[in-house]
């Protein structure tokens, strides 16, 4: 690589969960039981990656039941993005229309089960036992947040990322950043926040300027750090939805300088966190019991995220190779979607 990656800040403490081996077998029999993972070499490059050692980063303090079903959710985020990114369902929006409709039916309450003799894409057999093991007791606005951005997440990645691919555009800094915490499924994961520590987060609370100014930041540090980890295997598939990529093609960056810029932008959404936080929790010293967490959960994820994106195979620059035949790791059966 003849560029070095600058420090990201991040002045968080790491943290891992103490389930973390029992999460990695799990998600085992989880992706086999699912179908989402059956190939020899998918399930190779799913267990160098390590979901199981990243959800217990991000979610450190989740018992283990919790641990799982975020574990499970994470890798069904995972393996529906490879597909939509790395392969070529990510410039054929038409193609994933029919199977992103039944996800939705699952998440909008239209779809409940999988019928005998049925014969549906994994991905839609994982998302309905995700969904049935979820929102029983979750509160109905939280219900409807989570599903309005998990939709809201298909439709962006099948719709504006593969029309921007198919039509070779490269959209602007400023829609990107916009779109980029929806393409990334940021706010499906923050949204877990509440599930793992069993609060409700009033409508009030996700209303006030401050609460929304501390998630966009943190979203936005997350997003951004996966991009600089992210940027060597997505310039070998060809990706431009990468901010270090659009950094490069609007101003004029050469590589190191492009990478720079963005690390310091990451640094500038970390202080403006910790800004509204600060702010947060002193507007609201009665609600600290709830917001304490919240915030603290974000802070988990600005870090576990940066300290697995260091140490995962997925994004090692050295090994850039293993994209250049992404037929080789998707599996098919994911979306149920064949290549034409």
């Amino acid at each position: 690589m003849d560029s070095q990656l600058p420090d990201i800040y991040c002045p968080f403490v790491p943290q891992t969960n103490p389930h973390v081996p029992q999460v990695r077998e799990h998600l085992d029999r989880w992706t086999r039981k699912t179908g989402l993972v059956h190939r020899e070499s998918a399930r190779e490059r799913f267990e160098q990656a390590d979901f199981g050692a990243f959800v217990g980063m991000v979610y450190p303090t989740a018992d283990s039941e919790k641990l799982d079903l975020v574990a499970d959710w994470f890798v069904w985020l995972f393996l529906v993005d490879d597909q939509l990114d790395d392969g070529h369902l990510g410039r054929s929006p038409d193609r994933v229309r029919d199977v992103v409709a039944l996800m939705q039916n699952v998440v909008e309450g239209r779809r409940a089960g999988v019928l005998e003799n049925e014969e549906l894409p994994a991905a839609v057999v994982a998302l309905i036992d995700l969904w049935e093991r979820t929102t029983p007791t979750a509160a109905v606005h939280w219900r409807r947040r989570f599903a309005w951005h998990l939709i809201t997440y298909l439709t962006t990645a099948t719709t504006w990322e593969a029309g921007n691919r198919a039509a070779g555009v490269v959209p602007a800094e400023a829609v990107y950043i916009e779109k980029r915490r929806h393409t990334g499924a940021i706010h499906v994961c923050m949204d877990l926040i509440e599930i793992v520590e069993g609060i409700e987060a009033p409508q009030s609370i996700h209303n006030d300027p401050r609460f929304i100014t501390a998630l966009e930041a943190s979203c936005n540090v997350v997003c951004w750090a996966n991009d600089v980890y992210s940027y060597e295997k997505e310039q070998v598939l060809g990706e431009i939805h990468n901010l270090v990529h659009l950094v490069r093609h609007h101003r004029g960056h050469g590589k190191q300088e492009a990478l720079e810029h963005v690390c310091a932008e990451i640094a500038t959404e970390t202080e403006r966190f910790l800004r509204a936080e600060a702010e947060l929790l002193a507007a609201h010293p009665e609600l600290a019991p709830m917001l304490r967490p919240y915030l603290d959960g974000m802070r988990s994820w600005m870090r576990g995220n940066l300290d697995w994106s260091r140490q995962t195979p997925r994004y090692n620059p050295d090994d850039v190779a293993q994209y250049e035949r992404p037929e080789q790791y998707l599996e098919s059966t994911v979306l149920g979607v064949e290549k034409h």
